[in-house]
């Protein structure tokens, strides 16, 4: 099933499909491993939704769901 990342519930881990979005943030979450093929879980989610922690190639990030909403994965 492919969905976008922000939709992931806590637990829940997938492979990048692709990244829809543009700009420096594009650039930065590719540098920091936000690639197609990459293996990513869903941590934890604050209490109001926003944001959510993800962990990706060993680290723990933070994202909005602004910015989780442009990311298409493959749940596994």
């Amino acid at each position: 099933m492919i969905t976008t990342l922000n939709e992931l519930k806590r637990g829940e881990s997938g492979i990048i499909i692709s990244y829809n979005g543009k700009g420096e943030l594009r650039k930065h979450l590719m540098e920091m491993g936000f690639v197609r093929g990459s293996n990513i879980e869903v941590k934890r989610i604050a209490p109001l939704g926003d944001p959510m922690e993800v962990k990706i190639k060993g680290y723990s990030i933070s994202l909005r769901k602004e910015e989780a909403v442009n990311i298409e994965v493959e749940v596994t």
